[in-house]
């Protein structure tokens, strides 16, 4: 647990200053300078190169997770496991392209009323899900020789900071937005860039030969595993881009972009998770290679203590000061109140939930994930159907939430019932009883006339509350553990 430890503070600290750039551009700098539907095209551009990039991975970067501990021999160059995840990735990229040409026409014929301005920039999808396929390959490979800082950095960080620095030009009117789009595009290639530099100067950059390593035995479970892959990771980039791909078809770019920026603060709840997971699913992959369960059990409680604790924190403070989030937002977006509210929930019940998902995916029984995920995503075109009519943008975070709380369920059950695995103890009672203390006593804040200051007093009073009693409670060890450094550090304690 050392490593997902530091690792997962260093990369929570990342995610969190990825944050502040996100929410300056997000809430602040997009609303103020962008229309909805300028809005809704960068959205849009992301969730469809999001879709042909987890196509056009073929299911490797699963591989990666999984088999890479079979791999792992750095003076035997990994036996070549790079160089054949970056070809595996090319020709994938390839087909892409082929299935991009051949629907290009019709992408046009279904946008060129409701979202002229995607038609207009459609070609920018080509560089978009080149660089976002191989980030991913290289993303997933830095993780598996245990580094999963770096591609937090370039993607939480970097990326955030040259689109926020592209909207400003645009703001004093010295780009163009046709320019914008394009500093758009080259900020979200960029990471690609940075982390094959990063992965080159670790010295990991490694070519070797695999055609000798790997059996006929390996070759067979390695397309077994990027065949569920595909499935796999294409129906979770689906299920995050769905509703914006539904929402445009349905309702156009305007409620697109509204959507877009309230379902950006309901993903905040989110942050403490992609970091302890990005690591705890390698340890976990190597508990499975070793039949340690014992092993994955520990990880299993402890990240579900560290992520239960953080989602329930992060929730309930966002709820605290939702008015205060359209006075920065303003009247335009308040269409969008109760996106955040539903989506909050939804990934409330992912903190939950834990690596649940995860313990499965590195299992024997990793073709079940595979199952469940595409119950998930019938079940999100089902309810985005019925919902999107019924009451707008809103619908789409509620089926987000019936559909997200039904696959997390399944998830958690299957784990208890076939691994005998599950994390929940009384102390969870406690750690609910706290969060509504500490939510009930920031609540009797009085009002002040600036609502920064409101923020500011209301979170302090509802932090300060809920983590001394969650210190108290002793839930988590690791939390107490840090808590403990800090005022060490501090020189509050000894």
């Amino acid at each position: 647990m050392g490593l997902i430890k530091t690792q997962s503070i260093a990369g929570t600290i990342l995610s969190y200053l990825g944050v502040i750039l996100g929410f300056v551009t997000t809430a602040l700098l997009f609303p103020e300078i962008l229309s909805k539907a300028e809005i809704g095209l960068l959205r849009l551009l992301v969730s469809v190169s999001l879709l042909f990039a987890q196509f056009s991975g073929l299911g490797f970067n699963a591989v990666t997770l999984r088999n890479f501990p079979y791999f792992r021999n750095l003076e035997q160059n990994h036996h070549g496991f790079l160089k054949l995840a970056l070809l595996i990735n090319f020709a994938g990229f390839v087909i892409a392209m082929i299935v991009f040409f051949s629907i290009k026409s019709w992408l046009i014929s279904q946008n060129i009323e409701k979202s002229a301005l995607f038609v207009e920039y459609i070609n920018y999808l080509i560089p978009l899900i080149f660089f976002t396929t191989f980030f991913n390959a290289l993303d997933s490979y830095y993780r598996a020789v245990y580094n999963a800082i770096k591609g937090s950095l370039y993607k939480e960080v970097w990326q955030r900071i040259f689109i926020m620095l592209s909207v400003v030009l645009y703001y004093f009117e010295l780009i163009s937005f046709a320019q914008l789009v394009l500093l758009y595009v080259v900020s979200i290639s960029l990471p690609t860039l940075l982390i094959a530099w990063s992965i080159y100067r670790s010295g990991q950059f490694v070519f070797g030969n695999f055609r000798g390593f790997i059996t006929k035995d390996m070759a067979r479970n390695m397309r077994s595993v990027a065949i569920f892959g595909i499935a796999t990771s294409f129906s979770g980039i689906l299920i995050l881009n769905i509703d914006v791909v539904m929402l445009n078809d349905m309702l156009g770019l305007a409620d697109t972009g509204i959507y877009s920026t309230t379902f950006y603060f309901g993903t905040l709840i989110l942050i403490p998770s992609r970091s302890v997971i990005k690591i705890a699913v390698i340890v976990i992959a190597d508990g499975w290679k070793s039949n340690d369960r014992k092993k994955i059990m520990e990880i299993y409680d402890k990240s579900n203590r560290i992520l239960s604790a953080a989602g329930l924190l992060l929730f309930l403070g966002l709820m605290l000061n939702i008015d205060q989030v359209f006075d920065i937002l303003g009247s335009d977006f308040e269409a969008g109140r109760m996106v955040i509210v539903f989506i909050g929930l939804a990934n409330l019940v992912e903190m939950f939930t834990s690596v649940s998902q995860y313990i499965i995916s590195n299992s024997r029984q990793y073709k079940v994930i595979t199952w469940f995920l595409l119950i998930f995503v019938g079940l999100l075109i089902i309810t985005n159907l019925i919902f999107i009519p019924l009451y707008g943008l809103v619908g789409a975070a509620i089926a987000s939430l019936i559909s997200r709380f039904i696959y997390n369920l399944m998830s958690w059950a299957y784990v208890y019932f076939k691994f005998g695995m599950q994390p929940f103890r009384w102390g969870y009672f406690g750690l609910l009883a706290i969060g509504i203390i500490a939510f009930l006593a920031a609540r009797l804040t009085p009002e002040f006339d600036y609502f920064v200051l409101e923020i500011i007093v209301q979170s302090t009073i509802f932090v300060s509350i809920f983590v001394v009693l969650l210190y108290y409670l002793k839930f988590s060890s690791d939390i107490n553990q840090t808590i403990d450094s800090s005022l060490k550090w501090l020189h509050f304690r000894k």
